[in-house]
């Protein structure tokens, strides 16, 4: 499974210790100079951290299963041709984003619908893409769909379920403007829906009923219904009883646990978001820019901060203080990453992903995609949104 090993001297390794050197001293500094401000950020922000660590190892010990494996095979056979395999495609990536959070997507179904591709002999640079920019359009269904929905929602009092409620029409709308525009930008590489020609490429998956399956049936109640500091709690728990069974039964190493939690990116944005969440705290020009913003201007502002900062630090940040329309905000924060690899940490996970089988992503094409897919996402996800207040 694609991950970062420790020690590697990959690209995507170097930039995950680089994140590690700038975040953990800016938390450090930030404590320094304003401890209850950063007490109040690290409360804040922990969870969304330790809810993705369980989630990404049920994805791994899942994926280990062949639950991923079998939903490839189910999209390959359904499809007679691009158009088709880019529909199978989203229909997946979007139920998976929202019950298992888009790091778990981009980790572990974008070499999924690559090989898919391969199978019915349909152009794969399509689902590339599509799987990254479906992971951050289709995580605003629940809290834990993405780590900066838990951050936002948390600091605004609004319960889970009562959440996904309100998200679910916004979160239909973006998931079809992102695959109707995806399709629309790789128009040219999509072969008309025909006979297929299937390849099996590996024999077929076992374990699809084990202890994979048994822990997403409790992680995504949890998050549903438990407060977000208990869910994230259950989900780390659950992750890491079952990544330990497999560990045990020699199905797993034990190095892929570290490996695939991705230690020092995550403790890098954690430490981002610390610093900018005790920024956030002392100062109040975050609260005073979204103040008096419109539903559009509050997710423009929160599409630019996560293009700078990344969109976990800027959810710390603009969500220091209750904020006016928390749902617009996340409506930026979650689909304006697809404007850069910058964005969220989905990026680069799915770079990782993506070239452990073969393909070859490109971050400057991810930029000419995304200001495509990103303006016409945030405007479906808008209208939607205020049709549902």
């Amino acid at each position: 499974m694609p991950s970062v090993r420790p020690g590697s001297t990959s690209p995507l390794a170097r930039v995950g210790w680089a994140v590690l050197a700038v975040g953990l001293p800016a938390a450090v500094a930030a404590a320094g100079l304003n401890p209850s401000a950063a007490g109040a950020a690290a409360r804040q922000d922990w969870p969304p951290f330790v809810l993705v660590c369980g989630l990404l190892l049920l994805g791994l010990v899942a994926g280990r299963d062949g639950l991923f494996e079998a939903a490839g095979r189910l999209v390959a056979r359904s499809a007679r041709g691009g158009r088709s395999l880019l529909v199978a495609s989203a229909v997946v990536l979007a139920v998976v984003t929202a019950l298992m959070n888009l790091d778990t997507t981009v980790v572990f179904l974008t070499p999924v619908v690559i090989l898919a591709a391969r199978r019915v002999g349909a152009a794969g640079t399509a689902v590339l893409y599509l799987s990254v920019m479906m992971a951050n359009g289709a995580s605003l269904l629940l809290v834990g769909s993405n780590l900066t929905n838990l951050i936002v929602v948390d600091q605004n009092g609004l319960s889970a379920g009562a959440f996904a409620l309100h998200m679910l029409p916004v979160w239909v709308a973006s998931v079809v403007a992102v695959t109707v525009t995806v399709a629309l930008v790789f128009r040219r590489d999509l072969k008309p829906d025909g006979r297929p020609t299937l390849v099996e490429v590996s024999p077929e998956p076992t374990h699809l009923l084990g202890v994979g399956l048994a822990g997403v049936a409790v992680a995504v109640p949890a998050m549903l219904v438990l407060p977000v500091p208990a869910g994230a709690l259950v989900v780390l728990g659950v992750g890491l009883a079952v990544a330990a069974r497999r560990a045990f039964q020699g199905v797993l190493g034990w190095g892929e646990l570290p490996a695939t939690v991705n230690g020092p990116v995550l403790l890098g944005l954690f430490g981002l978001a610390v610093a900018l969440g005790t920024l956030g705290r002392s100062w109040a020009g975050p609260a005073s820019l979204l103040a008096h913003r419109s539903s559009a201007g509050t997710a423009v502002v929160a599409t630019v901060g996560a293009v700078v900062v990344n969109n976990l630090p800027a959810a710390s940040l603009l969500a220091a203080r209750p904020v006016p329309d928390p749902y617009a905000l996340l409506v930026g924060l979650d689909i304006g990453p697809n404007l850069a690899v910058t964005g969220a940490l989905s990026a680069i996970l799915w770079l990782q992903s993506a070239t452990a089988v073969g393909a070859r992503p490109s971050a400057a094409r991810f930029t000419r995609v995304g200001l495509v897919v990103t303006p016409v996402a945030l405007a479906a996800a808008l209208g939607a949104l205020a049709v549902a207040h």
